[in-house]
């Protein structure tokens, strides 16, 4: 009886300590205007298909390629769908708040092989709900992988972070990331072959220590994650190494007179390739001081052409 009780205990203090450290971590900056800009013009563009799904708006980006967009949270993040001959690939899974795995059946009857960009919550949310998953074998990805708790996601879901209704049966206080398990581990350059689509695994650290690009060279696209979207380009967390990103920035740069086409994790799904230099540049100047910034709250923000990098200012 003891024993129980201290283990109790003991639980009960590591649940605070762990909820007292994360909130002493920097705070995400919130852009009260955020739902105001609703829809994002970007999208008239596109083919939106399956119209009647509650919580995903899907756009055909091209053949064989779906942007799956989650346009009623903050994060407005995306999902990508890649299809091939035999196979198909979903870079990240979302925030787990709509079931992404019924979405991505409706797309495609093919086997699915899921690749997360990083694994930060809002990308591996639906990781749970599929069987094959390929990540980089790392200490901070093997945590991630026991999901969050409440404690951790429910602010996610509060209300100044919604721009429209839940699907039914979801709720911020029962919203959490479920456990998930690596079943493949990625190798720099490990070509992912769907069947007459070849994709090119790149490892690109910094944002977190497990960010990845996708490479389609064929044509001409490449799938950036987080670490790049026009938009506040998060840089200011723990796990961030701005040294890492700098690096990996440089390396993508490179990479642009082979790109057609960007596809972003956040915010809009098509960005062009210039922007791969023009972050490049960003990231000198701000590691030359060379570059102005204002401070918001805990942040340093460096404004540049379409993006904005936000590091802690702590």
């Amino acid at each position: 009886m003891i024993r129980t009780l201290l283990t109790i205990c003991l639980a009960a203090f590591l649940s605070i300590l762990s909820v007292a450290s994360f909130a002493e971590q920097p705070a995400e900056p919130l852009r009260p205007e955020w739902c105001r800009q609703l829809p994002r013009p970007e999208y008239a563009k596109l083919q939106r298909v399956l119209r009647d799904e509650p919580w995903f708006e899907i756009y055909r980006i091209q053949p064989g390629v779906f942007a799956i967009y989650e346009p009623k949270q903050f994060e407005e993040v995306i999902s990508y769908l890649i299809l091939g001959e035999k196979r198909a690939l979903l870079f990240d899974t979302g925030l787990g708040v709509g079931k992404i795995s019924a979405t991505v059946a409706r797309l495609t009857p093919l086997p699915v092989t899921v690749i997360n960009s990083h694994t930060h919550f809002d990308h591996v949310g639906g990781n749970a709900e599929f069987h094959e998953i390929w990540n980089r074998d790392l200490a901070y990805t093997r945590q991630n992988m026991r999901g969050e708790s409440n404690a951790y996601s429910r602010d996610a879901l509060a209300r100044e972070r919604l721009c429209g209704a839940l699907p039914p049966g979801t709720t911020s206080k029962s919203y959490s990331i479920r456990p998930w398990k690596s079943t493949h581990s990625l190798q720099d350059g490990e070509q992912v072959n769907l069947g007459g689509r070849v994709l090119e695994v790149i490892f690109a650290p910094g944002h977190t220590p497990d960010s990845v690009v996708l490479l389609d060279r064929e044509s001409g696209l490449l799938f950036t994650g987080d670490t790049f979207y026009p938009g506040p380009i998060y840089l200011f967390t723990p796990e961030t190494d701005f040294a890492a990103y700098a690096r990996s920035a440089a390396q993508l740069a490179a990479l642009e007179p082979q790109i057609k086409l960007l596809l972003p994790a956040h915010n809009v799904p098509l960005a062009e390739p210039f922007y791969l230099k023009r972050l490049a540049d960003a990231v000198q100047q701000v590691q030359g001081g060379r570059a102005k910034s204002r401070v918001t709250e805990d942040h340093r923000e460096y404004s540049f052409d379409g993006f904005f990098l936000l590091l802690s200012d702590k």
